[in-house]
């Protein structure tokens, strides 16, 4: 079978759901064109060096034609932070071609008003005239120490046998992080499905180093959370597809957007369905540093910032999931809790409307 990214990979096992950590040409091809074009989501300049290659390199293409055209979609379409990677991993690279994989319909809802053929035909004409393989091709030794130091600093320390035994299955899909150099400090997680393959669930993760110091910042708290939290949504999400579940958690999921929804819309969080497994992530992040004993400070701040980011019923919903922890032998996995998930959410809501109703009397 072919590679559909040129990969530098660490295997980390060949069970199913292992993570490897790979670099992919087609993920830095579309970030680097979207820095080109002046997309300040992939302009943070956050990578020491590599930082000043890249704009060395592909500064003197900044009218290429591809340019103005992609601006243009930016506009349009809002074409830009995730959607520029959703379909950075449908694309592959075949003697020297850019090709488009799978089909249109497994795009998310901005691509779809774009001619993606012409696009990808455009996107051929930059990779060949800034002669970014050759670029890609100089910087292998950089790639290879970042997925070393990943590797290192923050796998090493990661629990991914945590997952099946707090959500009770075990995971089917295929599991795979990419770092995204020219990406600053955005995590995206997209997925995607090809024909007659497992679903594959990518954390492309952010690279920055300190401008201090020009270590990379790898080893943080941060960085490691991100890791735990993008895990965790490939057992949450698919209980939200569960037409039950969701026709138990609507009404709930509606009120709480209700009252969130400016701050959730400035975290790029555009539906109730999205805050609810946000929710459940977020929680489910804080249970896996209790199981682990992170210091308890880190778990107040880890609370805290998530009340900062207007998810105000977190301590419900954690004190809710600790419930379901302690309480196997009653539910085999966090599927068969969920209807007490929504049952948490919905006493939350009524909650707030006792306490709003007091404060009037």
């Amino acid at each position: 079978m072919r590679h559909l990214f040129l990969l530098l990979s660490l295997v980390l096992g060949t069970m199913a759901g292992q993570a490897q950590v790979e670099v992919s040409e087609t993920v830095e091809l579309m970030s680097v064109l979207s820095r080109t074009a002046g997309f300040e989501e992939y302009n943070m300049n956050m990578a020491g060096q590599y930082t000043q290659d890249t704009e060395a390199w592909f500064a003197p293409y900044k009218q290429h034609p591809i340019i103005s055209y992609y601006k243009e979609l930016r506009a349009k379409y809002g074409i830009s932070h995730d959607a520029v990677m959703v379909l950075a991993i449908h694309l592959t690279i075949e003697k020297g071609r850019v090709k488009f994989v799978g089909t249109k319909s497994d795009l998310e809802q901005r691509w779809q008003e774009v001619d993606v053929e012409d696009f990808v035909q455009r996107l051929n004409a930059f990779y060949k005239d800034t002669k970014f393989h050759q670029f890609f091709d100089q910087h292998r030794s950089f790639y290879a120490e970042g997925v070393k130091a990943f590797e290192e600093s923050v796998l090493a320390t990661f629990h991914q046998d945590w997952y099946a035994r707090f959500y009770g299955t075990e995971p089917v899909e295929v599991f795979r992080f990419i770092i995204g150099f020219t990406n600053g400090a955005q995590n995206y997680g997209p997925s995607r499905q090809l024909p007659g393959q497992p679903k594959e669930v990518i954390s492309i993760i952010g690279y920055w180093t300190d401008r201090r110091t020009g270590q990379l910042y790898g080893g943080t708290e941060e960085l490691a959370k991100t890791l735990i939290h993008e895990f965790n949504h490939s057992f949450v999400n698919p209980l939200l597809d569960n037409a039950s579940n969701a026709t138990l958690m609507e009404q709930a999921g509606r009120r709480l957007y209700k009252l969130s929804g400016i701050s959730m819309k400035q975290q790029n969080y555009d539906d109730w369905q999205t805050l609810i497994n946000e929710s459940i992530v977020r929680a489910a992040v804080v249970l896996y540093m209790l199981d682990y004993n992170f210091p308890y400070k880190q778990v107040v701040n880890e609370m805290s910032n998530q009340l900062c980011l207007d998810f105000n019923w977190m301590p419900e919903l954690v004190t809710c999931l600790r419930h379901y922890a302690s309480h196997r032998d009653a539910y085999k996995s966090l599927g068969d809790y969920y209807p007490e998930i929504a049952r948490c959410l919905n006493q939350y809501l009524e909650h707030e409307a006792e306490r709003v109703t007091n404060s009037l009397k």
